[in-house]
C-alpha cells in the first residue's frame, strides 16, 4: 500500500469533483481548502493532511454513488464519523476523497420488545441511550467521548468504555452492520436474529477501521437499566498496590460493571476541572461500580470493599446516592478535557496488558517520564487492562513532539513485552503502524493484507493505515535496534 499522502493534483481534483457533483447535491461536495480544512485530522491532531475532496452524502444511495465513482476513477476513500478517533484512522489523503457520514444521523427505529435499535452511522453514542430511555433501556458501551463520538466510528474502532468490563465492547453489543464495499456493492454482516449463516464477518468488520467497507446502518442491542448502581472509590498510597488490587478484585470472582484507575497527576487535573471529590493525597484511586438488584449490589459492595481493604486501600468510600455516583464518574469521564487545560497538547495512548502487570507498567511509565522529561498522567480501564497514558507536550516544539513519539513507542513495546497488545479500543490507524511490526510476524501481516484485498482488491479504502508494509517494518526495525528516533516516516505534520 502507498505510504505517502500526496499533495493535491488540481486537474485530478476537478475531474473527480465534477463527477461527484453530478451524483450528489452541489453543497455536498467540498473542494475549497477553507471548506476542507476542518477535516484535515481526527483527534490525533499532530498529523494533518488536507483531503482532495470532501463528500457529504445524506443517505445510503448517495454513499453507494460516491464509492462507485471513486472505484471507477481509482480514487482512494477515507470514511469519517465525528473525528473523535485518537489514532489517525480518519487522516485524509491528499489524493483522495474524505467520505463524511455526519449527515446520516437518524435513529431509524427502537424496538423495545426485541430490545434493539436501528441507527445510521452518524448517530452519537449517547443519543441511542437517550432515545431508548423512554422504554427503560440503554446502550451499554460508553466511551469517554460518548456525547460526541458516533456509532459508525465505534464499530470501526470496536470502542469500549468504562462499563465494557461487564457489558463488553461494541462487537458484543451489535447484531447487524449494513454497508458498502469499495465497489459500491451493498453488503450486510450479522443478522437481527440470534445467529447468522456463514462466516462470522460481523466480528471481522468491528475494529477494521474503515478498511473493508463503509458502514451505513447498524442494529444494536439494548439492555434494561439496572434497578440500582453504586460506585466505590478506593484510595491507595502506592500505585503498585492499586494495580494489584485490580487483579485481586477479578481474582475473587467479582465482575464489576466498571473498574477504573487514575494516578495522582490525573486526579489532580480532574479535580480542578469538575470537583468530583477525589482524594488528592492518594497515589492512585480505583473506581468500582456495582449494578443490578438491591440485593445483588449490596452483596457485591461488601465483597469489593473487603478485597480492596485487604489489598491495602487507605480509604474506601461508597456513593450515597445517584448524584454522588455520577459525580465520581464525572471525573473519569472528564479526564481528557481536564488534561487539555494544563498542557498545550497531549498524546492519548492506548495499550492493553495483563491486569497483574498494571503496577509494573505504571512504574515503567514513571521511568519514561524521567527519561524523556515529559509529564504523563494515567487513566486506565483497569478491569480489562486497557491503559491510557496521557503524555503532555507542546506541539509547537518539534523536539517535544519527537520525544513524545519515542516515549509512546517505548510504552507500546513494553505492553507487547509483558504479554499485552498495542491497542485496546483506539485502533492502529497511523499512530501504531510501526509497532504492528513488533506485535505481529511478517506472515501474519501478510494474512491481514490478504483479508484486506479480499474485500478491497485495489486497496482504495483507507489505504496506508493499520497494516504496515514489510519495507516499513524493516525500516522501523533498523531504527528500533539502533535506538534512533521512533517516528512515522513520510507522514504529514503541522
Amino acid at each position: 500500500m502507498n505510504e505517502r499522502s500526496p499533495a493535491i493534483n488540481f486537474l485530478r481534483q476537478a475531474e473527480v469533483a465534477a463527477r461527484l457533483a453530478r451524483a450528489l447535491p452541489r453543497e455536498a461536495v467540498l473542494v475549497a481548502s477553507e471548506d476542507t480544512r476542518p477535516y484535515e485530522c481526527d483527534g490525533l491532531s499532530a498529523y494533518r493532511q488536507l483531503p482532495m475532496i470532501v463528500s457529504l452524502p445524506s443517505n445510503e444511495d448517495e454513499v453507494g454513488k460516491v464509492l462507485r465513482i471513486c472505484h471507477e476513477l481509482r480514487v482512494p476513500v477515507v470514511a469519517r464519523g465525528a473525528g473523535t478517533g485518537l489514532s489517525g484512522g480518519a487522516l485524509p489523503l491528499g489524493d483522495g476523497v474524505l467520505l463524511s457520514l455526519s449527515k446520516m444521523m437518524r435513529i431509524i427505529s427502537v424496538d423495545p420488545l426485541a430490545r434493539t435499535a436501528r441507527v445510521q452511522p452518524g448517530v452519537r453514542n449517547l443519543a441511542i441511550s437517550e432515545a431508548a430511555a423512554a422504554f427503560g433501556l440503554y446502550y451499554a458501551p460508553d466511551p469517554s467521548s460518548q456525547i460526541a463520538c458516533t456509532i459508525g466510528g465505534n464499530v470501526a474502532e470496536n470502542s469500549g468504555g468504562v462499563h465494557c468490563l461487564k457489558y463488553g465492547l461494541t462487537v458484543h453489543n451489535v447484531l447487524r452492520v449494513r454497508g458498502f464495499t469499495m465497489e459500491g456493492e451493498l453488503v450486510e454482516f450479522g443478522s437481527e436474529a440470534l445467529d447468522a449463516p456463514g462466516f462470522d464477518l460481523l466480528a471481522l468488520i468491528h475494529g477494521s477501521e474503515g478498511m473493508l467497507a463503509v458502514t451505513t446502518e447498524i442494529t444494536v442491542k439494548l439492555l434494561p437499566r439496572p434497578d440500582l448502581a453504586r460506585c466505590v472509590m478506593a484510595s491507595f498510597d502506592d500505585v503498585e498496590k492499586a494495580g494489584d488490587a485490580v487483579a485481586a478484585v477479578i481474582g475473587a470472582g467479582i465482575i464489576p460493571a466498571g473498574l477504573e484507575m487514575m494516578d495522582r497527576p490525573a486526579t489532580r487535573a480532574v479535580e480542578e476541572f469538575v470537583h468530583a471529590g477525589y482524594d488528592l493525597d492518594a497515589a492512585a484511586i480505583l473506581l468500582a461500580e456495582c449494578d443490578g438488584t438491591e440485593e445483588e449490589v449490596g452483596e457485591d459492595l461488601r465483597r469489593i470493599e473487603a478485597v480492596l481493604r485487604d489489598a491495602g486501600a487507605t480509604s474506601v468510600r461508597v456513593s450515597r446516592d445517584e448524584a454522588e455516583r455520577l459525580r465520581f464518574w464525572s471525573g473519569r469521564k472528564a479526564a481528557f478535557p481536564a488534561v487539555g487545560r494544563i498542557s498545550p497538547d497531549y498524546y492519548c495512548m492506548d495499550g492493553t496488558i495483563p491486569r497483574k502487570r498494571l503496577g509494573e507498567i505504571l512504574l515503567f511509565i514513571g521511568e519514561m517520564e524521567r527519561k524523556y522529561k515529559l509529564r504523563c498522567p494515567n487513566v486506565f480501564h483497569a478491569g480489562d487492562g486497557n491503559l491510557h497514558p496521557l503524555i503532555l507536550f507542546d506541539a509547537n516544539n518539534p523536539d517535544e513532539l519527537a520525544r513524545t513519539e519515542a516515549f509512546a513507542s517505548e510504552v507500546l513495546l513494553k505492553c507487547v513485552a509483558v504479554g499485552g497488545t498495542i491497542t485496546g479500543e483506539h485502533g492502529v490507524g497511523i499512530e501504531k503502524i510501526n509497532q504492528m511490526c513488533v506485535q505481529f510476524r511478517p506472515a501474519e501481516l501478510e494474512l491481514f493484507r490478504g483479508v484486506k484485498r479480499a474485500f478491497d482488491p485495489l486497496e482504495l479504502l483507507n489505504p496506508s493505515k493499520n497494516i504496515p508494509t514489510l519495507h516499513r517494518c524493516a525500516e522501523f526495525g533498523g531504527m528500533h535496534v539502533s535506538g534512533g528516533a521512533l517516528s512515522h516516516p513520510e507522514l504529514p505534520r503541522f
